[in-house]
């Protein structure tokens, strides 16, 4: 039996926000579209400012293209659990906004003398601060608000995708994209440009340039943008010894992905460990106006320049065996006979679930944390019209069998429990498979 529902089968290794279903699979975020991540750390969490796509009707943005209306502000402890602090601001809430337009594009917010200072991008109303789009900033003493905006946007920047570096030094620098990239100093109020904007030297002079993200490590300024080097946005970087560079390009942080068109990124260093922050198209994927964030683990070269990203679905983080595993967002998968599908064709924000129709098929999902408890049965939700035999290993493939699981033949989805024939302990990889012929759909897996 095959799924009727958009088949899903991925090449690429390509959750729920505020629940305690919530992990750290990608899209990290599956209640709402977002997109144009700007992850930033504050005190022991991560903050992340996304932009907010929503699907455009009559009305009420421009049908078939982005739509924006506002802003959320995310937050995790651990890259696994993520709570929505809800709007933080809205283009109706910004007295310079034509509101008419629902262009609230890619924001950024940093921390500085106790605020914090959201920048974000938007068009002005009836040209009161010139053509296109313009920069404004909202004031908090909260990171996750709330946030007042200024009345009026920062004078002297047109353009997209704000960006903001603080130094080692103290002194903050925007960046921002309109056609090309440009940079300029901050003053101390955060509120003003102390320096004359300045198109960034030394990036490619053809093909499309946007959203800037600059960090700094070992004394080494990175400027990561999304560029149109054939037909898609890939995410490059470009290196040097100033924040205003001029930079050099170096690589390729991201190559292209496969259905969605744009990429956008930040980059943060968090418990010693660096990640990078993009979006796709997981849960729009004939529509890529409609995008969702994921992360990646990001590693550097000794030389200082960074290791290609390799997209996973898996994602980042350990997930409790206690949870419900979404083992659809699988870390490798056999060659045959393993599929993925939308739960609801209709219904997204469901989710996906795993079919396994082929004997020996299987996928494998890492870094489960058993713990030291002596976890007793399996759970599964599953649908089989064939009936089906499951096996649960640690590991590998082959590896120790901790559940043989007979699921009885059924057209609805059930849960079906059985006792461990081994307990595990500790972080292992998860690997389910298929034992014999027929077919089986699982939504996920959980340990008791």
């Amino acid at each position: 039996m095959r799924h009727p529902g958009i088949c899903l089968l991925l090449l690429l290794n390509l959750t729920t926000t505020g629940t305690s279903d919530s992990f750290a699979q990608n899209p990290i975020i599956r209640d709402q579209f977002t997109a144009d991540p700007s992850a930033r750390v504050f005190g022991d969490s991560v903050y992340l400012y996304p932009s907010h796509d929503i699907p455009a009707t009559a009305g009420r943005g421009r049908p078939g293209w982005f739509c924006m209306e506002d802003y959320h502000v995310f937050s995790s402890g651990n890259l696994t659990d993520w709570l929505d602090h809800g709007v933080i601001v809205n283009q109706e809430s910004v007295p310079w906004v034509n509101s008419k337009v629902f262009a609230m594009w890619a924001p950024d917010c940093v921390s500085k003398n106790g605020k914090y200072y959201f920048y974000f991008p938007a068009p002005a109303k009836d040209g009161a601060f010139g053509r296109g789009f313009a920069i404004g900033v909202a004031v908090s003493d909260n990171p996750d608000g709330p946030f007042t905006p200024q009345l009026e946007p920062i004078k002297n920047v047109h353009g997209i995708d704000p960006c903001v570096l603080i130094d080692k030094d103290g002194q903050a620098y925007l960046y921002w994209a309109m056609g090309r990239l440009s940079v300029a100093k901050l003053k101390e109020n955060m509120l003003e440009l102390e320096s004359e904007p300045q198109v960034i030297q030394g990036l490619p002079d053809k093909g499309l340039k946007e959203g800037p993200f600059v960090f700094e490590r070992n004394g080494i300024y990175y400027l990561v943008y999304p560029h149109v080097a054939d037909t898609r946005e890939r995410l490059e970087y470009a290196m040097s010894d100033s924040p205003m560079g001029p930079f050099k390009v170096a690589g390729v942080a991201m190559d292209t992905t496969a259905g969605c068109w744009t990429n956008q990124a930040s980059v943060i260093e968090f418990k010693n460990q660096w990640y990078l922050f993009y979006h796709h198209n997981d849960l729009s994927p004939r529509f890529d106006k409609n995008r969702s964030v994921r992360i990646d683990s990001l590693f550097f070269n000794e030389d200082g320049t960074i290791k290609k990203v390799i997209p996973t679905l898996r994602g980042v983080g350990i997930t409790d065996a206690s949870s419900r595993i979404q083992i659809d967002r699988y870390s490798n998968v056999s060659e045959s006979g393993a599929s993925i599908a939308f739960l609801d064709t209709l219904k997204s924000f469901d989710g996906w679930e795993t079919i396994l129709d082929t004997a020996q098929a299987w996928v494998q999902y890492n870094s489960v944390n058993f713990g030291d408890r002596r976890l007793r049965s399996i759970e599964l939700r599953v649908r089989s019209e064939t009936g089906a035999t499951i096996e649960t290993r640690l590991d590998k493939v082959d590896g120790p069998l901790i559940a043989r699981v007979k699921i009885p033949k059924a057209d609805e989805w059930q849960t079906i429990n059985s006792r461990l024939s081994e307990v595990p302990v500790g972080i292992h990889n998860l690997v389910v498979s298929l034992r014999n012929d027929g077919d089986i759909e699982i939504d996920w897996v959980s340990l008791r």
